[in-house]
């Protein structure tokens, strides 16, 4: 079986005019929601073999937060640009080719693509992931390569606006 968890990067600052989007860092509410939302996955017990990430600024510090929290090695923590406001078709791709060595794999990107991966891998009715929402699904499948439209199940999915006091 293989578990793949979706993360859509923290709420991010607009507060810097001219600045290029890949830079954009997370805002007071992101630097405060990756962290708790990371902790929350590891009291859940959850296990995460490998981290592979967008490495635009906001999803790579939102990744950072969880990797602290869940103790990833760096050996275990990929950054991959084709993530960077990547297409559902391209998402699925970075999917199929994960090593599958890594039996439960976290991503970490953008809106749009990421809600319609959501939507396009297990079709639960989450169509739109808010900031720094986390997405458990998991595969009844021994290969990365395999993973494809409505092959996985939706166990869990979780945002900061779930849990009082994390707006």
């Amino acid at each position: 079986m293989k578990t793949l968890y979706l993360c859509r990067h923290a709420k991010s600052s607009w507060s810097m005019a001219g600045m290029a989007d890949f830079d954009r860092p997370l805002n007071e509410r992101g630097l405060r929601n990756a962290p708790f939302m990371a902790n929350l996955l590891m009291e859940r017990g959850e296990r995460v073999d490998a981290i592979v990430t967008s490495p635009a600024n906001r999803a790579l510090t939102t990744a950072r937060a969880f990797a602290t929290a869940l103790d990833i090695p760096d050996a275990r923590f990929k950054q991959d640009r084709a993530i960077y406001h990547a297409e559902r078709s391209t998402l699925v791709h970075v999917v199929n080719n994960l090593p599958n060595d890594a039996q439960r794999v976290l991503l970490f990107g953008h809106n749009p693509g990421f809600s319609e991966l959501l939507y396009h891998l297990a079709d639960a009715g989450v169509r739109v992931m808010p900031t720094c929402g986390l997405a458990r699904i998991d595969f009844a499948l021994d290969d990365w390569g395999a993973v494809a439209r409505n092959t996985g199940n939706l166990v869990w999915f979780d945002y900061p606006k779930n849990h009082s006091g994390q707006e």
